[in-house]
């Protein structure tokens, strides 16, 4: 039997959780206060997933940088490739919250879109 130690990130209670597994079908979590705590529990040992935040370029921006995150969890595998392609776009302002910055980044079907407003600069 496989037993991993959790901090909970489901809710701002940050239950210890103690998730034990014998096989991919039986998968106890405990020490979570509220379901959201069990749910996680057992996604982050059968498919870990994260939200990635990052910032890209921008030109003619008031500032150099906008602020971008995955519009949905993607798998905790794929980080690494989709930084790559973040890091290698450059976007145009103006810039508003929710703009697709890249379609389908490393073939996840996850959109990146911007988090922040960015306006064209007056210069």
């Amino acid at each position: 039997m496989d037993t991993r130690e959790l901090i909970c990130i489901g809710c701002p209670m940050g239950c210890m959780l103690t998730v034990n597994m014998e096989d991919a079908d039986n998968i106890t979590v405990t020490g979570n206060t509220c379901p959201r705590g069990e749910a996680y529990g057992k996604k982050e040992v059968t498919n870990p997933t994260r939200i990635v935040t990052s910032s890209v370029k921008i030109n003619d921006g008031t500032i150099a940088r906008v602020s971008v995150k995955t519009e949905n969890d993607i798998p905790k595998g794929k980080i690494f490739d989709i930084m790559k392609e973040i890091r290698e776009v450059t976007v145009t302002a103006p810039i508003h919250i929710g703009d697709v910055i890249l379609k389908n980044v490393a073939d996840t079907g996850v959109d990146v879109i911007a988090t922040k407003n960015v306006e064209r600069s007056a210069v």
